[in-house]
């Protein structure tokens, strides 16, 4: 069985990582969808539970998709779960350079670790989830970034309009 993991802080899950998630899994057999934690970045706008039901309302009709989260080394996550393959979205050539630095050091850590990136669809290339939080702040419109399912969520999380 050829397992693979897509790891990402998902804060919030956007219709770009969605995008990855369902490429991912029609290329292997169970895909990880991991919610880990980047220390560079800011506190997270969802717990780690939160961003796990998320992703699950969003994947739920992928059969061959579970969501964990883990707070260490990916390469050890990696070994513990016999996955051999991190999924990784690139939106621009700048994203490859970090992504590629990554790839390295995971298979440095464990030689079992491939790394597959997958080109994000065009209309996503501007995606992430700080472009939706920034927009979602002000009150802007974001249902063309997120699934609807969570829309509701993430715009009532979000929006503190000035009183």
């Amino acid at each position: 069985m050829r397992i693979a993991v897509c790891p990402g802080s998902f804060d919030p899950v956007t219709l770009g990582h969605l995008d990855i998630i369902n490429r991912a899994s029609k290329l292997f057999d169970k895909v990880i969808v991991l919610v880990s934690f980047n220390k560079s970045k800011s506190r997270a706008s969802f717990s780690t539970t939160e961003r796990m039901e998320m992703i699950i309302a969003v994947t739920g009709h992928l059969d061959n998709v579970v969501v964990d989260c883990y707070d260490g080394l990916l390469a050890d996550y990696l070994k513990m779960t016999g996955a051999e393959v991190i999924v990784k979205g690139l939106r621009a050539v700048s994203d490859f350079e970090y992504e590629f630095q990554m790839a390295l050091a995971n298979r440095k850590l464990y030689e079992g670790a491939e790394t597959v990136f997958l080109t994000t669809a065009g209309e996503n290339m501007f995606l992430s989830s700080s472009v939706v939080k920034e927009i979602a702040s002000f009150g802007g419109e974001i249902s063309g970034f997120v699934p609807p399912q969570i829309l509701d969520t993430i715009k009532n999380r979000l929006y503190k309009p000035e009183k």
